[in-house]
């Protein structure tokens, strides 16, 4: 391993994947078709959240009768969410790393450093993303873990110790997480990463991040690179 480092944890949307605002529109939509006209800039801030979490706190806000937020009604909402989801992701002209992400996934790779995935999506989303950039096919990353295969979301670590079990990673000072949300730098810190690194290429801007103290704050993966070889 390089520098103790055995295992980064990326999120996807808006850190190795670009997003140029259509899983906001899609959540949007989703809520709309149901009658909650969200205006967006509630909505970006929780990108990185498990969907349906995401669904219910926006429910929690916008719906009179609590006694209609229930699992069932939830997950009508996000099988909607989903469906336009898969639909953007399979048919998108453009479905695009950000930029150096490739090249990230190849440095730690030669360095003998696990790559992994980790996602707000639940898998009916992350398969076709994954799946159209053949990440896992041709070797670029090692591991993909989504919010539905754990038993909650981010903040919570689940995702991240799921993943460490797999690449057999035993202490969380050996993994490094980044993401460009709150709660991805919430979760990292949650997990005992050794350091939970927000990057301002997605959702939120470095100054919307500093008050969630990320270890560090960066604007492109390439820094992903220095850090590790301080």
């Amino acid at each position: 391993m390089y520098k103790n480092i055995q295992l980064v944890v990326f999120d996807i949307a808006g850190t190795t994947v670009r997003d140029n605002g259509e899983i906001a529109a899609a959540f949007h939509d989703a809520m709309k078709e149901r009658g909650y006209d969200i205006p967006h800039e509630k909505i970006y801030p929780l990108m990185g959240y498990k969907k349906p979490e995401a669904i219910r706190m926006m429910l929690e806000e916008y719906e009179s009768d609590v006694a209609g937020i229930t699992a069932e009604y939830i997950n009508i909402i996000h099988d909607r969410f989903i469906e336009l989801m898969v639909q953007y992701y399979y048919n998108a002209p453009q479905l695009e790393p950000l930029p150096h992400a490739e090249e990230i996934f190849a440095w730690l790779k030669a360095h003998d450093i696990k790559v992994g995935l980790d996602t707000g999506f639940s898998t009916h989303i992350t398969n076709v993303i994954i799946e159209r950039l053949r990440w896992l096919k041709d070797g670029k990353i090692d591991y993909v873990v989504c919010s539905n295969e754990v038993p909650a979301g981010r903040p919570q670590p689940y995702m991240i110790q799921k993943m460490m079990q797999a690449a057999g990673v035993a202490d969380p000072k050996h993994v490094i997480k980044i993401g460009d949300t709150e709660v991805d730098v919430n979760e990292g810190k949650n997990a005992g990463c050794l350091y939970s690194i927000g990057i301002t290429t997605g959702a939120f801007t470095g100054e919307a991040l500093l008050p969630y103290h990320p270890d560090f704050i960066i604007d492109d993966l390439k820094e992903l690179i220095g850090i590790i070889e301080k």
